[in-house]
Protein backbone atom coordinates (compact mmCIF):
# COMPACT_ATOMS: atom_id res chain seq x y z
CA UNK A 1 0.00 0.00 0.00
CA UNK A 2 3.00 2.43 0.74
CA UNK A 3 4.27 1.79 -2.29
CA UNK A 4 0.98 2.97 -4.44
CA UNK A 5 0.96 5.99 -2.63
CA UNK A 6 4.30 6.48 -3.23
CA UNK A 7 3.24 6.26 -7.09
CA UNK A 8 0.26 8.06 -6.66
CA UNK A 9 2.17 11.16 -5.26
CA UNK A 10 4.86 10.92 -8.07
CA UNK A 11 1.82 10.34 -10.61
CA UNK A 12 0.02 13.70 -9.28
CA UNK A 13 3.37 15.51 -9.21
CA UNK A 14 4.23 14.99 -12.92
CA UNK A 15 1.61 17.19 -13.88
CA UNK A 16 2.27 20.07 -11.39
CA UNK A 17 -0.07 22.48 -12.45
CA UNK A 18 -3.31 20.38 -13.14
CA UNK A 19 -2.79 19.15 -9.71
CA UNK A 20 -2.07 22.63 -7.97
CA UNK A 21 -5.05 23.91 -9.85
CA UNK A 22 -7.49 21.34 -8.40
CA UNK A 23 -6.09 20.94 -5.21
CA UNK A 24 -6.46 25.09 -5.02
CA UNK A 25 -10.14 24.46 -6.18
CA UNK A 26 -10.91 22.63 -3.22
CA UNK A 27 -9.15 24.45 -0.92
CA UNK A 28 -11.46 27.50 -1.81
CA UNK A 29 -14.47 25.52 -1.57
CA UNK A 30 -13.30 23.95 2.04
CA UNK A 31 -12.03 28.02 2.95
CA UNK A 32 -15.86 29.32 1.68
CA UNK A 33 -17.76 26.63 2.87
CA UNK A 34 -15.59 26.27 6.86
CA UNK A 35 -16.27 30.63 6.89
CA UNK A 36 -20.14 30.41 6.05
CA UNK A 37 -20.53 27.88 8.66
CA UNK A 38 -18.45 29.49 11.04
CA UNK A 39 -19.87 32.99 10.86
CA UNK A 40 -23.74 32.05 10.67
CA UNK A 41 -22.97 29.51 13.57
CA UNK A 42 -21.85 31.94 15.81
CA UNK A 43 -24.80 34.44 14.46
CA UNK A 44 -27.32 31.77 15.42
CA UNK A 45 -25.57 30.90 18.65
CA UNK A 46 -26.13 34.37 19.50
CA UNK A 47 -29.77 34.60 18.37
CA UNK A 48 -30.57 31.69 20.49
CA UNK A 49 -28.94 33.15 23.64
CA UNK A 50 -30.62 36.01 23.24
CA UNK A 51 -33.88 34.52 23.49
CA UNK A 52 -33.63 31.87 25.78
CA UNK A 53 -30.87 33.06 28.40
CA UNK A 54 -32.39 37.07 28.08
CA UNK A 55 -35.98 35.80 28.49
CA UNK A 56 -37.75 32.54 27.41
CA UNK A 57 -35.22 30.04 29.07
CA UNK A 58 -34.74 26.91 27.23
CA UNK A 59 -38.02 25.09 28.38
CA UNK A 60 -41.41 26.31 29.34
CA UNK A 61 -44.05 24.54 31.37
CA UNK A 62 -47.38 26.02 30.91
CA UNK A 63 -51.10 24.64 32.28
CA UNK A 64 -52.23 23.04 29.63
CA UNK A 65 -54.20 25.45 26.91
CA UNK A 66 -52.29 27.88 28.28
CA UNK A 67 -50.07 29.13 25.36
CA UNK A 68 -52.94 28.66 22.65
CA UNK A 69 -53.95 31.75 24.72
CA UNK A 70 -51.11 33.46 25.65
CA UNK A 71 -51.94 36.72 24.44
CA UNK A 72 -54.46 37.37 26.50
CA UNK A 73 -52.57 36.01 29.54
CA UNK A 74 -55.08 34.89 30.71
CA UNK A 75 -55.04 34.60 34.47
CA UNK A 76 -57.75 31.63 34.32
CA UNK A 77 -54.98 29.51 33.08
CA UNK A 78 -52.62 29.68 35.69
CA UNK A 79 -51.12 26.59 37.62
CA UNK A 80 -52.67 26.48 41.08
CA UNK A 81 -50.87 25.66 44.11
CA UNK A 82 -51.73 22.08 44.04
CA UNK A 83 -50.02 21.93 40.56
CA UNK A 84 -47.00 23.40 41.38
CA UNK A 85 -46.51 21.52 44.04
CA UNK A 86 -46.89 18.10 41.89
CA UNK A 87 -44.65 20.00 38.85
CA UNK A 88 -41.57 20.89 41.75
CA UNK A 89 -41.61 17.51 42.49
CA UNK A 90 -40.98 16.25 39.16
CA UNK A 91 -38.29 19.36 38.29
CA UNK A 92 -36.67 18.33 41.26
CA UNK A 93 -35.85 14.93 40.43
CA UNK A 94 -34.51 15.66 36.59
CA UNK A 95 -30.71 15.13 36.84
CA UNK A 96 -30.43 17.37 33.28
CA UNK A 97 -32.03 20.51 35.11
CA UNK A 98 -29.74 23.38 36.33
CA UNK A 99 -32.18 25.77 37.72
CA UNK A 100 -36.23 26.52 37.10
CA UNK A 101 -38.00 29.93 37.90
CA UNK A 102 -41.87 30.01 38.18
CA UNK A 103 -43.57 33.32 36.55
CA UNK A 104 -46.86 35.17 37.08
CA UNK A 105 -47.61 37.22 33.40
CA UNK A 106 -50.16 39.62 33.89
CA UNK A 107 -51.21 42.96 31.61
CA UNK A 108 -51.73 45.92 33.61
CA UNK A 109 -52.18 49.80 33.61
CA UNK A 110 -49.00 51.86 33.41
CA UNK A 111 -49.56 55.39 35.10
CA UNK A 112 -47.16 58.18 35.88
CA UNK A 113 -50.18 60.41 37.34
CA UNK A 114 -50.09 62.41 34.01
CA UNK A 115 -49.93 59.65 31.69
CA UNK A 116 -51.39 56.19 31.53
CA UNK A 117 -50.27 53.71 29.14
CA UNK A 118 -50.73 49.67 28.94
CA UNK A 119 -47.85 47.34 30.02
CA UNK A 120 -47.19 43.70 30.24
CA UNK A 121 -45.53 42.43 33.55
CA UNK A 122 -43.70 39.61 34.71
CA UNK A 123 -43.69 38.84 38.35
CA UNK A 124 -40.51 36.77 38.91
CA UNK A 125 -38.48 35.81 41.84
CA UNK A 126 -35.03 37.70 41.25
CA UNK A 127 -32.57 35.18 41.93
CA UNK A 128 -34.20 32.51 40.68
CA UNK A 129 -34.70 34.44 37.68
CA UNK A 130 -31.14 35.15 37.09
CA UNK A 131 -30.52 31.76 37.27
CA UNK A 132 -32.19 30.54 34.05
CA UNK A 133 -32.16 33.61 32.62
CA UNK A 134 -28.26 34.74 33.76
CA UNK A 135 -28.62 37.80 30.27
CA UNK A 136 -31.56 39.14 31.90
CA UNK A 137 -29.57 41.51 34.20
CA UNK A 138 -27.38 42.38 31.63
CA UNK A 139 -30.36 43.84 29.87
CA UNK A 140 -31.06 46.59 32.84
CA UNK A 141 -29.07 49.38 31.02
CA UNK A 142 -29.55 51.99 34.24
CA UNK A 143 -30.63 51.16 37.45
CA UNK A 144 -30.20 48.42 40.18
CA UNK A 145 -29.70 44.66 39.26
CA UNK A 146 -31.43 43.42 41.45
CA UNK A 147 -35.02 43.63 42.06
CA UNK A 148 -36.48 43.86 45.52
CA UNK A 149 -40.13 44.49 46.61
CA UNK A 150 -42.12 47.47 45.35
CA UNK A 151 -39.52 48.28 42.33
CA UNK A 152 -40.38 47.97 38.84
CA UNK A 153 -38.48 47.33 35.68
CA UNK A 154 -39.26 48.82 32.89
CA UNK A 155 -38.92 48.73 29.24
CA UNK A 156 -36.82 51.31 27.42
CA UNK A 157 -39.00 51.94 25.24
CA UNK A 158 -41.96 52.52 27.64
CA UNK A 159 -39.49 54.66 29.38
CA UNK A 160 -38.57 56.78 26.55
CA UNK A 161 -42.15 57.16 25.47
CA UNK A 162 -43.27 58.29 28.74
CA UNK A 163 -40.50 60.28 29.56
CA UNK A 164 -40.10 58.22 32.95
CA UNK A 165 -36.50 58.15 34.76
CA UNK A 166 -35.22 56.05 37.90
CA UNK A 167 -36.22 56.42 41.49
CA UNK A 168 -40.04 57.79 39.43
CA UNK A 169 -43.20 56.82 41.65
CA UNK A 170 -45.83 54.90 39.43
CA UNK A 171 -48.83 52.75 39.62
CA UNK A 172 -49.27 49.46 37.78
CA UNK A 173 -53.40 48.67 38.14
CA UNK A 174 -54.26 45.15 37.30
CA UNK A 175 -57.95 43.44 36.52
CA UNK A 176 -57.97 40.03 38.40
CA UNK A 177 -59.31 36.72 37.59
CA UNK A 178 -62.18 37.67 38.98
CA UNK A 179 -62.89 41.40 37.32
CA UNK A 180 -62.12 43.58 40.48
CA UNK A 181 -59.65 46.27 39.82
CA UNK A 182 -56.92 46.89 41.98
CA UNK A 183 -53.89 49.32 41.97
CA UNK A 184 -50.51 49.23 43.59
CA UNK A 185 -47.69 51.84 43.48
CA UNK A 186 -44.25 50.69 42.93
CA UNK A 187 -40.93 52.91 42.31
CA UNK A 188 -39.02 52.45 38.99
CA UNK A 189 -35.77 50.79 39.76
CA UNK A 190 -33.76 49.59 36.65
CA UNK A 191 -34.81 50.45 33.02
CA UNK A 192 -34.37 47.20 30.45
CA UNK A 193 -33.25 46.76 27.44
CA UNK A 194 -35.92 46.22 24.80
CA UNK A 195 -34.85 43.27 22.64
CA UNK A 196 -36.39 41.46 19.16
CA UNK A 197 -39.22 39.16 20.62
CA UNK A 198 -41.12 38.01 22.69
CA UNK A 199 -41.07 39.28 26.40
CA UNK A 200 -38.64 41.38 24.72
CA UNK A 201 -40.58 44.65 26.26
CA UNK A 202 -42.11 43.18 28.73
CA UNK A 203 -41.54 44.79 32.81
CA UNK A 204 -40.85 43.52 35.95
CA UNK A 205 -42.02 43.16 39.68
CA UNK A 206 -41.53 40.90 42.34
CA UNK A 207 -43.31 37.74 42.63
CA UNK A 208 -45.08 38.75 45.88
CA UNK A 209 -45.86 42.32 44.29
CA UNK A 210 -47.73 40.54 41.73
CA UNK A 211 -49.73 38.19 44.25
CA UNK A 212 -50.66 41.45 45.88
CA UNK A 213 -51.36 43.65 42.50
CA UNK A 214 -53.72 40.08 41.45
CA UNK A 215 -55.26 39.70 45.05
CA UNK A 216 -54.51 35.94 44.53
CA UNK A 217 -54.07 33.72 47.26
CA UNK A 218 -51.55 31.47 47.54
CA UNK A 219 -49.24 30.55 44.79
CA UNK A 220 -50.10 30.81 41.44
CA UNK A 221 -48.17 30.48 38.10
CA UNK A 222 -48.39 31.47 34.43
CA UNK A 223 -44.95 29.73 33.47
CA UNK A 224 -42.27 27.83 34.80
CA UNK A 225 -38.96 28.46 32.84
CA UNK A 226 -36.10 25.86 32.84
CA UNK A 227 -32.59 25.54 32.28
CA UNK A 228 -30.88 22.44 31.20
CA UNK A 229 -27.13 21.84 32.24
CA UNK A 230 -26.62 20.81 28.54
CA UNK A 231 -28.02 22.85 26.31
CA UNK A 232 -26.74 20.06 23.52
CA UNK A 233 -29.44 17.90 25.15
CA UNK A 234 -32.20 20.02 25.19
CA UNK A 235 -34.70 17.88 22.47
CA UNK A 236 -33.82 14.13 24.39
CA UNK A 237 -34.20 16.02 27.38
CA UNK A 238 -37.84 17.36 26.05
CA UNK A 239 -39.11 14.04 24.61
CA UNK A 240 -38.12 12.78 28.15
CA UNK A 241 -40.37 15.63 30.67
CA UNK A 242 -42.62 15.71 27.66
CA UNK A 243 -43.58 11.52 28.69
CA UNK A 244 -43.55 12.31 32.03
CA UNK A 245 -45.83 15.36 32.02
CA UNK A 246 -48.31 13.44 30.18
CA UNK A 247 -48.58 11.12 33.09
CA UNK A 248 -50.11 13.69 35.10
CA UNK A 249 -53.68 14.09 34.35
CA UNK A 250 -56.58 16.25 36.59
CA UNK A 251 -59.94 14.97 37.79
CA UNK A 252 -61.46 14.42 34.54
CA UNK A 253 -58.11 12.22 33.31
CA UNK A 254 -56.80 14.96 31.11
CA UNK A 255 -53.07 16.28 31.14
CA UNK A 256 -52.43 18.96 33.25
CA UNK A 257 -49.71 20.44 31.84
CA UNK A 258 -48.08 21.25 28.53
CA UNK A 259 -43.93 21.36 27.55
CA UNK A 260 -42.56 23.88 25.24
CA UNK A 261 -38.80 24.48 24.39
CA UNK A 262 -37.94 27.72 23.05
CA UNK A 263 -38.04 26.69 19.55
CA UNK A 264 -41.65 26.48 19.57
CA UNK A 265 -42.21 30.08 21.50
CA UNK A 266 -39.72 32.14 19.61
CA UNK A 267 -40.50 33.11 16.00
CA UNK A 268 -36.84 33.06 15.51
CA UNK A 269 -36.34 29.49 15.01
CA UNK A 270 -37.65 29.67 11.83
CA UNK A 271 -34.38 32.23 11.41
CA UNK A 272 -32.41 29.40 12.47
CA UNK A 273 -33.95 26.78 10.53
CA UNK A 274 -33.29 28.70 7.52
CA UNK A 275 -29.48 29.19 8.49
CA UNK A 276 -29.14 25.32 8.67
CA UNK A 277 -30.60 24.92 5.19
CA UNK A 278 -28.28 27.56 3.83
CA UNK A 279 -25.11 25.48 5.52
CA UNK A 280 -26.78 22.37 3.73
CA UNK A 281 -27.03 24.30 0.49
CA UNK A 282 -23.11 25.53 0.99
CA UNK A 283 -21.97 21.71 1.60
CA UNK A 284 -23.92 20.77 -1.84
CA UNK A 285 -22.00 23.22 -3.50
CA UNK A 286 -18.59 22.16 -1.79
CA UNK A 287 -19.55 18.38 -3.10
CA UNK A 288 -19.93 19.53 -6.53
CA UNK A 289 -16.73 21.46 -7.24
CA UNK A 290 -14.86 18.62 -5.12
CA UNK A 291 -16.68 16.09 -7.56
CA UNK A 292 -16.15 18.10 -10.67
CA UNK A 293 -12.67 19.06 -10.61
CA UNK A 294 -11.50 15.77 -9.40
CA UNK A 295 -13.50 14.05 -12.26
CA UNK A 296 -11.89 16.19 -14.55
CA UNK A 297 -8.59 15.67 -13.58
CA UNK A 298 -8.83 11.97 -13.23
CA UNK A 299 -10.49 11.31 -16.60
CA UNK A 300 -7.83 13.66 -18.26
CA UNK A 301 -4.95 11.81 -16.46
CA UNK A 302 -6.32 8.18 -17.75
CA UNK A 303 -6.72 9.86 -21.52
CA UNK A 304 -3.13 10.83 -21.37
CA UNK A 305 -1.60 7.71 -19.58
CA UNK A 306 -3.44 4.94 -21.71
CA UNK A 307 0.12 3.86 -23.09
CA UNK A 308 1.02 4.13 -19.69
CA UNK A 309 -1.46 2.03 -18.23
CA UNK A 310 -1.48 -0.72 -21.42
CA UNK A 311 1.88 -1.71 -20.46
CA UNK A 312 2.07 -2.27 -16.41
CA UNK A 313 -1.34 -4.28 -17.36
CA UNK A 314 1.13 -6.16 -20.00
CA UNK A 315 3.47 -6.76 -17.69
CA UNK A 316 0.86 -8.39 -15.29
CA UNK A 317 -0.41 -5.61 -12.85
CA UNK A 318 -3.65 -6.85 -11.70
CA UNK A 319 -6.61 -4.71 -12.57
CA UNK A 320 -7.60 -4.06 -8.55
CA UNK A 321 -3.73 -2.77 -8.29
CA UNK A 322 -4.59 -0.25 -11.09
CA UNK A 323 -8.11 0.92 -9.76
CA UNK A 324 -6.48 1.50 -6.20
CA UNK A 325 -3.35 3.61 -7.90
CA UNK A 326 -6.21 6.17 -9.74
CA UNK A 327 -8.19 5.98 -6.65
CA UNK A 328 -5.32 7.17 -4.17
CA UNK A 329 -4.35 9.82 -6.50
CA UNK A 330 -8.25 11.00 -6.43
CA UNK A 331 -7.63 10.11 -2.17
CA UNK A 332 -4.82 12.44 -2.11
CA UNK A 333 -6.04 15.18 -3.58
CA UNK A 334 -9.01 15.20 -1.16
CA UNK A 335 -7.09 14.99 1.64
CA UNK A 336 -4.56 17.73 0.20
CA UNK A 337 -7.61 20.26 -0.22
CA UNK A 338 -8.94 19.44 2.59
CA UNK A 339 -5.88 20.14 4.68
CA UNK A 340 -5.04 23.22 2.90
CA UNK A 341 -8.71 24.88 3.37
CA UNK A 342 -9.05 23.85 7.14
CA UNK A 343 -6.14 25.75 8.08
CA UNK A 344 -6.82 28.46 6.00
CA UNK A 345 -10.35 28.74 7.07
CA UNK A 346 -9.16 28.29 10.68
CA UNK A 347 -6.89 31.15 9.84
CA UNK A 348 -9.34 33.47 8.30
CA UNK A 349 -12.27 32.48 11.43
CA UNK A 350 -9.49 33.47 14.01
CA UNK A 351 -8.50 37.09 12.19
CA UNK A 352 -12.88 37.62 11.74
CA UNK A 353 -12.95 37.38 15.65
CA UNK A 354 -9.71 39.43 16.33
CA UNK A 355 -11.21 42.08 14.34
CA UNK A 356 -14.16 42.30 16.39
CA UNK A 357 -16.57 42.74 13.67
CA UNK A 358 -19.56 44.52 14.87
CA UNK A 359 -23.52 44.41 13.49
CA UNK A 360 -27.34 45.17 14.52
CA UNK A 361 -29.76 42.78 15.21
CA UNK A 362 -33.39 43.98 16.19
CA UNK A 363 -33.12 47.25 18.04
CA UNK A 364 -29.98 46.16 18.96
CA UNK A 365 -26.79 47.73 18.36
CA UNK A 366 -23.21 47.30 18.41
CA UNK A 367 -23.62 43.24 18.76
CA UNK A 368 -19.70 41.79 18.01
CA UNK A 369 -19.38 39.02 16.01
CA UNK A 370 -17.65 36.10 17.55
CA UNK A 371 -16.80 33.89 14.89
CA UNK A 372 -15.69 30.82 16.16
CA UNK A 373 -14.45 27.00 13.95
CA UNK A 374 -16.18 23.84 15.73
CA UNK A 375 -14.06 20.83 15.45
CA UNK A 376 -17.12 18.80 14.26
CA UNK A 377 -17.32 21.17 11.46
CA UNK A 378 -13.84 20.34 10.58
CA UNK A 379 -14.26 16.35 10.42
CA UNK A 380 -17.32 17.08 8.72
CA UNK A 381 -15.85 18.81 5.91
CA UNK A 382 -13.10 16.63 5.84
CA UNK A 383 -14.57 13.61 5.67
CA UNK A 384 -17.20 15.24 2.76
CA UNK A 385 -13.89 16.07 0.83
CA UNK A 386 -12.56 12.70 0.90
CA UNK A 387 -15.36 10.94 0.60
CA UNK A 388 -16.08 12.68 -2.43
CA UNK A 389 -12.83 12.42 -3.52
CA UNK A 390 -12.41 9.02 -4.13
CA UNK A 391 -16.14 8.56 -5.51
CA UNK A 392 -14.79 10.95 -8.21
CA UNK A 393 -12.28 9.03 -8.55
CA UNK A 394 -13.91 5.97 -9.33
CA UNK A 395 -15.36 5.67 -12.49
CA UNK A 396 -11.96 7.01 -14.35
CA UNK A 397 -10.15 4.18 -12.10
CA UNK A 398 -12.53 1.32 -13.15
CA UNK A 399 -11.89 2.80 -17.27
CA UNK A 400 -8.39 2.67 -16.50
CA UNK A 401 -8.64 -1.21 -14.38
CA UNK A 402 -10.74 -2.64 -17.83
CA UNK A 403 -8.01 -1.17 -20.17
CA UNK A 404 -6.96 -4.30 -22.92
CA UNK A 405 -3.14 -4.36 -22.60
CA UNK A 406 -2.94 -4.52 -26.49
CA UNK A 407 -5.38 -1.67 -27.44
CA UNK A 408 -3.88 0.51 -24.68
CA UNK A 409 -0.62 0.04 -26.22
CA UNK A 410 -1.23 0.31 -29.96
CA UNK A 411 -3.34 4.09 -28.63
CA UNK A 412 -1.58 7.06 -29.92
Amino acid sequence: MSNLFKIALRNLLRYKRRTVLTASLITIGVVFVLVFVSVTGSFKKMMVAQNTDSMLGQLQIHRKGYVASIDNLPLNLNLKPEAMARLEKLLKAQPEIEAYAPRVKFGAMFSTFVETTNIRLNGIYPEKEAAVVPLLRGRIIEGKKILERGDILIPELLAKGMKVKLGDTVVIVATNKDGSVNGKQFTVAGIVESITGPGGRDGYVHYDDALEVLRTEGTEVSEVAIRLKDFGQLHPFVAKLDTILAKELNKQGKPIFELHSWEKLSPFYNIARIIEVMTFFMKLMLIAIVLVSIMNVMIMAVYERIREIGTIAAIGTPPRRILSMFLLEGLCLGIGGAILGNIIGTVIVVILDMMKITYDFGRQTGLVLHAEVNPVDIVVLSIIVIIISVIASLQPAFKASRMEPIKALKHV
